[in-house]
Formats: C-alpha cells, sequence, structure tokens
C-alpha cells in the first residue's frame, strides 16, 4: 500500500502549522543552522549564510542526473536555492551559493515550482542546500499540499544541521540525501570555514538516520523514503574518506545507502589551496573504493572515475531560470546540474 508524504500527513493532522510556527521563532533570533548567528530573519536581517527572509532560487528542473532512486526514470524535482551555511572553497556551484545569483521569490511562487515540477511527473520535490530558507519552504510545502502536492520531498543537505532544524524536519522530510564531507575539524576549518563541521554532521546524520531509516523504493526502484549519505573524495586524503566511511559503516549500519563521488574538481577558489587544485589521481580514487569495500558498504553508488564513462550521477553544467514569467510561475533551466 502507498504511504502519503510526510507533508501530507502532518497538513491533514494540523502539524505542519506547528512545525511552521517553530520555524518561524527559530528564524526570529537565528538558530537555523549551526553557526546560530541570532539576527532576525523574519525582517530581512542578514547573518553568516547571507540570505534575506527569501526565498532565493537560482533553478528548478526535472533533474535526470541524481542518485537513480531520486531521479528514477522521470526525474527529481529539483529546486536549487541561492545562498549556504557552508562556504566551501572549491564549490562547484559557487555561482549561486556564494556569488547569490539568483532571482527572490514569493512563498506562493515557491508553492507553485513545486507543483509545476510535480506536473512534469517529477518524482520528488528535491530541496538542494535549502536549510537557510527553513521557513519559507515549510511554508510553501504547506500552500502546496493544500493544492494536491502529493509526492515526497528530499532534503538535500551539506550534513550541516541543527538539532532544532531537524527537530522541525521530523515527519516533513521523506528522503534526507545528505554529505559527509569530511573527518578532520582543520579540513573543514580550512575548506568551509565549518571548525565544527564533522561532529555537527554525525550528529546530524544519526538523526536523519533514526528519522527515516534505511532507504525505501517503489517497485520501480524509485525512492519514497530513507536516508543516502554522499562522500565526495577530496584530493591529497583531505576528505578523510576511510574514517567517513568506517563512520557510517558503525554508527549509521552497513545497510546504509551511500553515494560514493568521484566528480571532484578545482573550481571557485581551490586554486588557491595547492594541495586541491588539481582533480584525484586513479590511485587516490581506488584508495577510496578499496575504504567502501573494507567498510563492508555494499548498497548504494560508484561514480566513475573522470578517465572512463561519466557515470549517470555526474553532471557540470547548471543554468539559472530565466526571466519572470508572464502569469504562475512554470519555467525553468534549459541544461543539466548537479547539486555538487
Amino acid at each position: 500500500m502507498r504511504r502519503d508524504p510526510g507533508v501530507v500527513r502532518l497538513a491533514r493532522t494540523g502539524e505542519l502549522a506547528s512545525r511552521i510556527d517553530r520555524a518561524r521563532a527559530l528564524a526570529g533570533a537565528c538558530r537555523i543552522c549551526p553557526r546560530a548567528c541570532g539576527v532576525d530573519r523574519t525582517t530581512g536581517e542578514r547573518g553568516y549564510c547571507g540570505a534575506g527572509g527569501g526565498p532565493t532560487v537560482y533553478s528548478h528542473m526535472a533533474h535526470p542526473g541524481e542518485e537513480p532512486p531520486v531521479s528514477g526514470v522521470r526525474g527529481s524535482g529539483t529546486i536549487f536555492f541561492s545562498y549556504c551555511t557552508m562556504s566551501c572553497v572549491y564549490c562547484q556551484n559557487y555561482r549561486f551559493s556564494q556569488a547569490h545569483e539568483g532571482r527572490d521569490r514569493s512563498v506562493d511562487e515557491l508553492a507553485g515550482l513545486m507543483l509545476s515540477l510535480a506536473g512534469r511527473g517529477c518524482h520528488n520535490i528535491n530541496l538542494v542546500s535549502p536549510t537557510h530558507f527553513l521557513l519559507p519552504i515549510l511554508e510553501a510545502l504547506a500552500t502546496a499540499a493544500e493544492r494536491g502536492l502529493n509526492i515526497p520531498v528530499i532534503w538535500n543537505t551539506s550534513g550541516y544541521e541543527s538539532s532544532e532544524t531537524l527537530s522541525i524536519l521530523d515527519g516533513v522530510v521523506d528522503v534526507y540525501l545528505a554529505d559527509l564531507r569530511y573527518s578532520d575539524a582543520a579540513a573543514a576549518a580550512r575548506y568551509s570555514d565549518a571548525p565544527d563541521y564533522v561532529d555537527v554532521a554525525r550528529r546530524a546524520l544519526v538523526e536523519m538516520n533514526r528519522q527515516v531509516g534505511v532507504l525505501e523504493t517503489t517497485e520501480a526502484g524509485v525512492a519514497t523514503r530513507g536516508l543516502i549519505v554522499r562522500h565526495l573524495v577530496l584530493p591529497d586524503g583531505r576528505s578523510g574518506t576511510r574514517r567517513a566511511l568506517g563512520f557510517i559503516a558503525e554508527r549509521l549500519g552497513r545497510e546504509t545507502h551511500v553515494s560514493l563521488m568521484a566528480q571532484y574538481y578545482p573550481a571557485y577558489r581551490a586554486s588557491e589551496y595547492p594541495e586541491i587544485a588539481r582533480g584525484i589521481s586513479r590511485g587516490e580514487w581506488d584508495d577510496a573504493r578499496a575504504a567502501l569495500a573494507e567498510a563492508g558498504l555494499t548498497h548504494g553508488w560508484v561514480q566513475a572515475y573522470r578517465g572512463g564513462e561519466v557515470s549517470p550521477i555526474a553532471g557540470t553544467e547548471l543554468r539559472a531560470d530565466d526571466p519572470p514569467e508572464e502569469g504562475p510561475p512554470d519555467g525553468g533551466p534549459r541544461g543539466p546540474g548537479n547539486p555538487g
């Protein structure tokens, strides 16, 4: 029997409205992300992430290039949000995460984008780098649910999440698609300005796993609920791959679905850091594959090394939304994309 997505169930009981109230209180003296800036986001004050009251959207699309259970056969209804709670020097999406390109949308417009993507047959609503827009996203989901949205919600995150935000998301999010980027605080500080990232992300992943558990799919293999953990292999061992995969196996379970990614390239300011100013070597990728096997993690996906055929879950180009549409929001990008 098909289970209704969490948003539908919580909207039906009135609990979604309660979560919105909690998110509004969290935004009023902002503690939405672990940086806890304390600014009043509800009045448009800007903290570390640089975002205002929001939401600001760079692009939305039926994404064919996510992990197979996410994209399915009709694509993942992906919405890429501008700004970010991280400051990764190698960010592949720096144009909107750190240069802040994008278009301000109203809550009603954001709900319209969700419904438009659902209307195109997308399997889910995939919210990419959404954390700093927690409040307007919940408000938009409530509006969309009232108008018939009935597909799973994916929280596509860096893993840098506060316990308060995850508590609000419990039951709202059907699938967590979360990064585990580092195993060393010094690397997290140097490359992402987040010295607490390792502890924060590990706690967050444990909580996500408690909420949604092992990945569940339809008979056609499309994700309906569960956790997927992404790990991007960095040059020179800077991502701490062996320890990251070991943590997943030991604390989340060997049945956890892992997406091991080889797509790193020195984007944005990576050239300023000699140790990561190159792609990963074949030997580094082979070591990462060996670490995956040693950890006993056998569920998930591994990208093809760039010297061979490009994996279906690798993408390199993402274009901004078209200028404002006439009438209801329905436009989208014209090229493939990757949350990176």
